[in-house]
């Protein structure tokens, strides 16, 4: 059995500044899959194979998807923040 001393204060918001930088790229890879996605669309639209009407509200569907995301990651983060965070 090992035991482990608590982690000090400086320790914790190191922590915690390190799962911001994880959920920062995860944000960050969340909007280029974005990007992708209507960049897809717009040539598809160009094509012919899909009317703008429908392209825009496709857009719209992505950029509904993507809010949802990173809403997630957002509450994500401050639940493992008050973890970390926790004495």
């Amino acid at each position: 059995r090992l035991v482990l001393p608590d982690l000090s204060t400086e320790t914790r918001q190191k922590f915690v500044k390190t799962v911001k930088a994880m959920a920062e790229n995860g944000k960050v890879a969340i909007r280029q899959i974005r990007r992708d996605a209507i960049e897809a669309l717009k040539k598809e639209g160009k094509n012919g194979g899909v009317s703008e009407d429908e392209v825009e509200t496709a857009e719209g569907e992505v950029q509904k998807l993507t809010d949802q995301y990173i809403k997630k990651l957002d509450t994500h983060l401050a639940a493992k923040e008050a973890e970390i965070m926790k004495v």
